[in-house]
């Protein structure tokens, strides 16, 4: 539990003195939806801080709210720390770009097929990504080749999405596990259905947040900004 507070605490440190030299964007309002009644809550708050450094407005929403309430945001953030089999795809056919890391969810979206540890699944112990994908805002400026993406191991989320998707990054030495990938409003998702808006995944677990790199932080940063359409 120390070890963790302690992370938590360099994290905000590094967030908050990380304000003043980042350009505030025009802004944007996100619904964060994750288990407001969980242990990881704190690891959500930390995410939170981070957005509002980068000026969003965030409201935090429960799993178990309607998918209604996404109605005049602009994005929705979905935490892993949701139920998978509660949550399931409530918030597939929002027509607001969606951005999450809950790993066990990607069929329910239509982000991957159905079958876990073959279309979707997470590894227990990785730092680095393959970057594939350079050009795209979605990479954040990171350049082609191995990207360090945790301080050390940690658990992290893949998918084999739909044709219709542009793969940032993957597992190095894995092309067919992709760790970042997006899909363009009106683009194929698996199951053949249209993304309604923007549509991405990202590779974090529910307490991982505090180990990113700042290669990692830059590339959650682009996640978000391309996700609600800063880009």
């Amino acid at each position: 539990m120390k070890k963790i507070t302690c992370q938590l605490f360099l994290m905000l440190v590094i967030i908050t003195s990380a304000v003043a030299q980042t350009k505030r964007n025009n802004g944007g309002k996100i619904l964060y939806i994750l288990r407001l009644e969980y242990k990881d809550r704190q690891v959500d708050e930390l995410v939170k801080h981070r957005l509002d450094s980068l000026g969003y407005a965030v409201t935090f929403a429960d799993e178990s709210d309607s998918p209604s309430r996404a109605e005049g945001f602009d994005m929705v953030l979905i935490s892993s720390t949701v139920s998978s089999q509660r949550f399931a795809g409530k918030y597939a056919d929002v027509k607001v770009p969606v951005m999450m890391w809950e790993n066990d969810i990607q069929d329910d979206m239509r982000f991957t097929g159905r079958y876990k540890g073959v279309d979707f699944g997470e590894v227990e112990k990785e730092h680095y990504l393959w970057m594939v994908n350079a050009p795209h805002p979605l990479s954040g400026g990171v350049p082609a080749g191995m990207a360090v993406a945790y301080h050390k191991d940690q658990p992290m989320g893949w998918g084999k999405p739909g044709l219709g998707a542009a793969i940032i990054a993957t597992m190095p030495g894995q092309p067919d596990k992709a760790v970042i990938y997006g899909y363009e409003k009106g683009a194929t998702m698996d199951y053949d259905f249209i993304a309604p808006a923007r549509r991405v995944m990202f590779f974090l677990d529910n307490t991982t947040f505090p180990l990113l790199t700042p290669t990692g932080i830059q590339l959650f940063d682009a996640a978000v900004k391309w996700t609600i359409g800063k880009n």
